[in-house]
């Protein structure tokens, strides 16, 4: 029998031929908005399901969001896949079957842990900014070891979070710069070159669009302010006066730590010391799936003096199933002297958190997670309405920086001092 030939209706654009003829293992696209890349990676997908000659080959789109991934892609992958014969398309699962054995499936970093386990040949992660960094290094990256699988990080910058680290490089976290090192293609794609969008659509979006916003969205600029981002300023403001930097602990004074408590959820947790007027930020954890007891040890496993723990007031709510609340449950795991920050509107939390930036320094190791939340954190946008709306965007940053305004505001609440007025940094204090 002779090869059947099948024609996806799908019409590359050149802009994006780099990407299809590519031979690295690894690639990074920076492309603005309506460029077409969702369309670009579903039949990169496609064609690699198609032509793969390895048994049963497995490839997945992962979204920031699940719903995000039925809403746009899972319409795509229907619409060119559809033209194959014998290819069955599971609903529920987001899943297409192709006849040869392959499948495509498309998830959600939001539940990253679905794909523990998996063995994956191909993923696209796009939208890369917005996903939790551990999605890729501990479930992604694993996945794709035992096939020799690729990646392809693909998305529109906001900011210098994950996705600039993929393109740059961070020499902290391992990430080589896609733009410098030979294993990866690196292609970025800006409005103003691509041709894609009409010259009168960017004059006309120049005029409705902040300068940030327009550079972001269409210039693909990693320097442009994070649209939304509440502590962007004050970020900014410590990176330049280099306190996210070697912060040593002070053995001779207490430790604080903020909480805040996951149900099913993460928990996060910060260690900071209030060294004369400055707050110094040693320390962070995070984790999921656990109990009270895992962070009761991990906190007796440091060798921190506590001063208080500054928790949320929910930690007093009794649980139905025990009838203990967790503060009780944390007294019999030996922790003890625990502050219930104030229960105040999240708006005035996070302004007394703006505030309370102006005087810490972070320990660029060992707060390198929380120190990219907080980067991270933002207002959710409506794309319906164009406009951010009044609450956070609840997303892998959210437990970081909820912990974080606890620790703001619980001490604001238990120390003396001007914590309202801004002071300049005390850089002589740390060498």
């Amino acid at each position: 029998m002779g090869v059947q030939r099948i024609v996806i209706p799908y019409e590359p654009r050149p802009q994006f031929m780099p990407l299809h003829e590519r031979t690295q293992r690894w690639a990074c696209v920076v492309a603005h908005r309506r460029a077409g890349k969702t369309v670009a990676c579903v039949n990169e997908l496609i064609k690699a399901c198609l032509t793969c000659e390895r048994q049963n080959p497995r490839y997945a789109y992962l979204a920031p969001y699940y719903a995000q991934a039925k809403d746009v892609v899972w319409t795509y992958l229907k619409e060119f896949a559809g033209v194959i014969p014998g290819v069955q398309f599971n609903e529920s699962e987001l899943r297409a079957d192709f006849p040869t054995g392959g499948r495509i499936r498309l998830y959600g970093a939001d539940n990253y842990d679905r794909l523990r386990g998996i063995y994956l040949d191909g993923v696209v992660l796009d939208e890369y900014a917005d996903m939790d960094p551990r999605a890729w290094a501990e479930v992604i990256r694993p996945a794709l070891s035992d096939r020799f699988g690729w990646a392809v990080f693909i998305g529109t910058p906001k900011g210098q979070n994950g996705f600039y680290k993929v393109w740059q490089g961070d020499h902290e976290t391992g990430w080589p710069g896609a733009q410098t090192d030979p294993d990866w293609l690196a292609l970025m794609l800006k409005a103003s070159e691509t041709g894609l969008v009409a010259e009168r659509e960017l004059v006309d979006a120049r005029r409705t669009m902040t300068e940030d916003q327009y550079d972001q969205e269409f210039e693909c600029s990693f320097e442009a302010a994070v649209q939304g981002a509440y502590y962007a300023k004050q970020m900014k403001r410590a990176d330049e006066q280099n306190r996210i930097r070697t912060v040593p602990w002070e053995p001779g004074s207490e430790v604080y730590t903020a909480w805040d408590l996951g149900i099913g959820d993460s928990t996060a947790i910060w260690f900071a010391q209030a060294i004369g007027k400055e707050i110094r930020v040693i320390d962070y954890y995070e984790a999921s799936g656990v109990g009270l007891d895992h962070y009761a040890k991990i906190l007796r496993e440091k060798p921190y003096v506590y001063a208080e723990h500054i928790m949320p007031h929910d930690v007093a709510v009794k649980e139905l199933g025990t009838g203990k609340s967790r503060i009780e449950v944390l007294d019999t795991l030996g922790i003890r002297n625990i502050r219930i920050a104030p229960n105040m509107r999240i708006e005035e939390g996070i302004n007394a958190a703006r505030m309370f930036l102006e005087r810490c320094w972070f320990d660029q190791t060992l707060c390198r997670r929380g120190v990219e939340a907080l980067k991270a954190y933002r207002a959710e946008y409506d794309e319906k309405l164009q406009v951010l709306k009044l609450r956070p965007l609840h997303n892998w940053a959210s437990h970081s920086a909820d912990a974080f305004r606890y620790l703001a505001l619980g001490l604001r609440d238990g120390q003396r001092g001007d914590w309202d007025k801004p002071i300049q940094p005390l850089v002589g204090t740390i060498a």
